[in-house]
């Protein structure tokens, strides 16, 4: 069946550059590629011009080459989160078990599995929308858990986490208004709301850091350039060694706590 004028890359693109879409000819692309009718490509193209993320009209985003699903409602994977990635498997030494806390799709932690091969690999995420989705996309690969960061992990983890990667919400609370219209309506507040400051999840994941991970084992999480500092300080007053890590390409600060070997 042919494809409608109305429906053609050309009209697709002009309808989402109006909408206020900035890469409106590759988001046309996507969409037009994505969808198995004309009907749901009207649907779909109707939803992004709404103002619906991308990658929830899609249903998946692309992240570290592994294509994601990205359920309604769920925290959409942002690439920069691939610098945090690339970090953990440059400095992790025959890594054996992962953890991903504040998992949401679960792309972090899908990402070190698909990198590394075969780990012990374990997520967890408070919001049951985000666990739903994490279990699709480590299915075969890991487990994952729903509760408030380590108290749904197995007590059997303590001292023996390699890799505890955690993308922490910091942007804080009253700038959460300040965000683009795509997160602060259509992803849940708990994975954007890091407290006063921004860093009030960061601290309580690095006070208990030290007993999960594993001698020589390392804590990586995310944050802004102007909060890395106190960051940094919150990481060595847990008793472990401090790195930072930056790509101006990416717009991407990574911390990093390192437990002594």
């Amino acid at each position: 069946m042919p494809t409608p004028p109305s429906l053609s890359p050309s009209a697709v693109a002009a309808r989402l550059r109006a909408a206020g879409c900035v890469f409106a000819e590759d988001e046309a692309d996507l969409l037009i590629s994505t969808a198995r009718t004309p009907g749901e490509l009207e649907e779909m193209v109707a939803r992004r011009a709404a103002g619906l993320p991308l990658e929830h009209v899609l249903g998946w985003a692309e992240f570290h080459g592994l294509r994601i699903a990205v359920d309604p409602g769920v925290f959409v994977p942002r690439r920069r989160t691939e610098f945090l990635v690339d970090q953990a498997l440059g400095l992790a030494a025959s890594p054996r078990v992962v953890v991903d806390l504040c998992c949401g799709s679960g792309a972090v932690g899908a990402a070190l599995a698909a990198s590394l091969g075969p780990v012990e690999l374990h997520a967890a995420d408070i919001d049951p929308a985000a666990v739903r989705c994490a279990r699709r996309n480590l299915a075969g690969v890991g487990r994952v858990y729903e509760g408030d960061l380590y108290e749904p992990l197995p007590d059997g983890l303590r001292g023996r986490v390699d890799i505890l990667a955690s993308n922490v919400p910091y942007v804080p609370t009253g700038e959460v208004a300040l965000l683009p219209a795509e997160a602060r309506l259509h992803e849940p507040r708990t994975a954007l709301d890091g407290g006063a400051d921004g860093l009030e999840v960061m601290r309580r994941v690095t006070e208990g850091a030290p007993e999960w991970l594993a001698p020589g084992g390392i804590l990586l999480f995310e944050t802004s350039e102007r909060q890395a500092p106190a960051a940094l300080d919150a990481v060595a007053d847990g008793g472990l060694e401090t790195r930072l890590a930056s790509s101006g390409d990416l717009h991407a600060t990574v911390v990093i706590g390192i437990r002594a070997p």
